[in-house]
């Protein structure tokens, strides 16, 4: 297989063989179907209660957007942040380039401007 491989995919890879989670490891698969097995029977048992549908719902998203900040912070705590020189040099080539382009467009809009306007006065005697 040639191209970037994901450490951690987020979709299912089809065609490997098995049961649709790749290289994934055993635990990884029994963890995944345990998780998948406890949200169908929570909607299951939200929906067989019957009462406030609506306060099932609220409830869910909020749980739901709770479990999204966990990720977000375990997601944040896995970046590698960059040191502070690594910054100021990435700053520094970032402006040193924008200077140089603008002065490069600066100087081509000059010519074509300039071109233009002597084309018209040439098409104008």
């Amino acid at each position: 297989m040639w191209g970037f491989e994901s450490l951690l995919p987020c979709h299912f890879c089809q065609g490997r063989g098995g049961d649709g989670y790749g290289e994934r490891s055993g635990n990884e698969v029994k963890r995944r179907r345990m998780m998948a097995t406890a949200v169908k029977t929570r909607n299951e048992e939200a929906r067989s209660a019957g009462g406030n549908g609506a306060l099932v719902r609220a409830q869910e998203k909020w749980h739901g957007l709770l479990r999204f900040m966990h990720e977000v912070r375990v997601e944040i705590r896995q970046v590698t942040w960059p040191t502070k020189a690594d910054v100021i040099s990435t700053t520094g080539v970032v402006i040193v380039t924008v200077f140089f382009f603008g002065v490069f467009f600066f100087f081509v809009d000059y010519a074509f401007s300039h071109m233009v306007q002597q084309l018209l006065i040439w098409f104008k005697a």
